[in-house]
C-alpha cells in the first residue's frame, strides 16, 4: 500500500433533522461542529486512557495483594500479565468487528462487559479468580484501545493523524499522572479491593459517556462484509506489507520496555529503594509527565517540520541508551547508587517513548487506509502480547534486584531499534515526512 502524506479535514458531526438535513448552517453549524470535535477528542482519550488507569492504579497495591493473598510476587504480576494479554487477545476479535458492523456497537458491548469483569475483581477471594477476572477485564477493555485507533483513521490522515496521536497521549497522559496518586490515597482510607470498585465506577461513567456522545464514524458503504476468512486475509496482507510489520513491532518492543518498567517498579522502588507508596506514586507521576511533554513537543514541534522516522528513530536511540546506563546502575558497575540516578534513567527512558509510540502508530497506520480496524488489532495486540511476554520476566530473579527489569528493557529497545532499521529502512523512502 502506498504511503499517504495528505491530511484530511475530520468528519465531525453536525446536528441535523428528521429528514437528515443539517439543522444549522454557517456560523452556527460550525461552531457545533467544533464542540462535537472537542466532545469527540475527550472521549477518545478517555477510551485511550482506561488501558493505563486499570493497570497504573492497582500498581501502589501489589504489596498489599502479595500480604492479603498470601502469594509469591511472581504470581500477583500475573494479574498485571492476565490483563495485559486479554488486551492483546481482544483487539485481534473487536478490530475486524469494528471493520464490518462499525465503531459503535462492538465499543459499547466492550464498555459494559468491562464494568461487570471490574466489578467481580472487587470481590476475587483468590488470587486464580483475580487473575481469572483481570483476563476478562482487558478482553472488555480492548474495545476501547483499538476502537480509538481505528475512530482516529477514519477521521484523519497524514500529517493531522500523527498531531491527533500526540493530543491523544497528552489527555491519556493524565492518567498514569493521576493513577497512582489516586491509588496510594485509595489505599488510605480502604485495602486494594476499594481500587477496583473505584475502576468500576470510571469504566460506568465513560460507557455513558460514549453512547451519549460517540457517534459512528465508518460510514456503511466503508464496511467489509466478509466473514472471518476475509477477516484473516486482510491481516495476513498486511502482516505481507515489510513497512507496516517493521513499524508494528517496533512499537511493540518499546511498549514492552515502558511495560517492564511499569511491572517492576512497584517492587523497584518500593522493595529495594525502600520508597513509601506515595513516593513510588510522585515518582511515577513525574515519569508520566516526561512523556507527555515529549509527546506534546513531537506533535506541536516537530511533526511537520522533520520527518516522522526522524523523530521515531531520535526516540529509539535515546531509549536504548536509558536502558544502557539503567543496567549498568542495577547491576553495580558504579558501585551502590541509590535511587536518585536509578529515577532519573527511567525519566528519560519514559520521556523518550513520547517520541516512539505515536510516530510508529501514525507511520503504521499511514499505510492501511481501507483496513483501519484490523490494523488498530494488529498493533495493539502485537505491543500487549510482547508487554505481557515481558512482565513476568521482570521478576524472574524474585523481588531483590532490579537488573532483570534493566535486562528487558535494553533487549526490547535494541529490538525495537533493529526492526526499525532492518524493515522499515527509512533511507530508502527519504523518511516518511508529514
Amino acid at each position: 500500500m502506498p504511503e499517504s502524506g495528505v491530511s484530511r479535514a475530520p468528519h465531525t458531526h453536525i446536528p441535523t433533522d428528521r429528514t437528515g438535513i443539517p439543522a444549522a448552517t454557517g456560523p452556527t453549524a460550525t461552531a457545533a461542529a467544533r464542540r462535537t470535535g472537542l466532545l469527540v477528542t475527550l472521549v477518545l482519550g478517555g477510551l485511550t486512557a482506561l488501558p493505563p488507569l486499570s493497570m497504573d492504579m492497582y500498581l501502589p497495591a501489589l504489596p498489599a495483594v502479595t500480604d492479603a493473598l498470601h502469594a509469591p510476587a511472581a504470581t500477583v504480576q500475573l494479574t498485571l500479565t492476565a490483563c495485559l494479554g486479554g488486551m492483546a487477545l481482544g483487539q485481534v476479535v473487536v478490530g475486524p468487528m469494528s471493520d464490518r458492523w462499525g465503531r459503535r456497537r462492538p465499543l459499547l458491548l466492550g464498555m459494559v462487559v468491562y464494568v461487570l469483569a471490574t466489578a467481580l475483581c472487587v470481590f476475587a477471594p483468590t488470587t486464580e479468580l483475580l487473575i481469572g477476572f483481570r483476563l476478562l477485564q482487558g478482553l472488555a477493555g480492548a474495545a476501547g484501545i483499538v476502537i480509538a485507533r481505528a475512530v482516529v483513521r477514519d477521521m484523519y490522515d497524514g500529517v493531522e493523524m500523527a498531531r491527533f496521536f500526540s493530543t491523544l497521549m497528552l489527555i491519556s497522559g493524565v492518567a498514569p499522572v493521576v493513577a497512582p496518586l489516586i491509588g496510594g490515597q485509595v489505599l488510605r482510607f480502604t485495602d486494594w479491593r476499594g481500587i477496583f470498585a473505584v475502576l468500576t465506577v470510571v469504566g460506568v461513567l465513560l460507557t455513558l459517556v460514549v453512547w451519549k456522545w460517540l457517534h459512528e464514524t465508518l460510514p456503511p458503504e466503508e464496511r467489509h462484509t466478509g466473514g472471518v476468512g476475509d477477516a484473516l486475509r486482510t491481516m495476513r496482507g498486511l502482516l505481507g506489507d515489510r513497512t507496516f510489520t517493521g513499524y508494528m513491532v517496533a512499537g511493540s518492543l518499546a511498549f514492552a520496555a515502558l511495560f517492564a518498567y511499569v511491572s517492576a517498579s512497584p517492587f523497584v522502588v518500593q522493595e529495594i529503594y525502600g520508597a513509601s507508596p506515595q513516593t513510588f506514586s510522585l515518582l511515577f507521576g513525574i515519569n508520566s509527565i516526561g512523556l507527555i511533554t515529549v509527546g506534546q513537543i513531537n506533535g506541536k514541534i516537530l511533526v511537520g517540520r522533520i520527518s516522522l522516522d526522524k523523530a521515531l528513530g531520535f526516540g529509539l536511540g535515546v531509549i536504548v541508551l536509558a536502558a544502557t546506563a539503567l543496567l549498568l546502575m542495577t547491576s553495580g558497575a558504579f558501585g551502590d547508587v541509590g535511587l536518585v540516578p536509578v529515577a532519573a534513567g527511567l525519566f528519560v527512558l519514559m520521556s523518550a517513548m513520547g517520541l516512539a509510540m505515536p510516530n510508529t502508530n501514525a507511520l503504521a497506520l499511514m499505510r492501511t487506509k481501507h483496513a483501519a480496524g484490523s490494523a488498530s488489532a494488529l498493533l495493539g495486540t502485537s505491543s500487549f502480547l510482547i508487554g505481557a511476554i515481558a512482565s513476568p520476566l521482570v521478576g524472574i530473579a524474585g523481588d531483590a534486584t532490579a537488573v532483570p527489569m534493566a535486562v528487558v528493557q535494553l533487549v526490547c529497545a535494541v529490538g525495537a531499534m533493529a526492526c526499525f532499521l532492518g524493515l522499515c529502512r527509512p533511507w530508502q523512502r527519504g523518511g516518511t515526512r508529514a
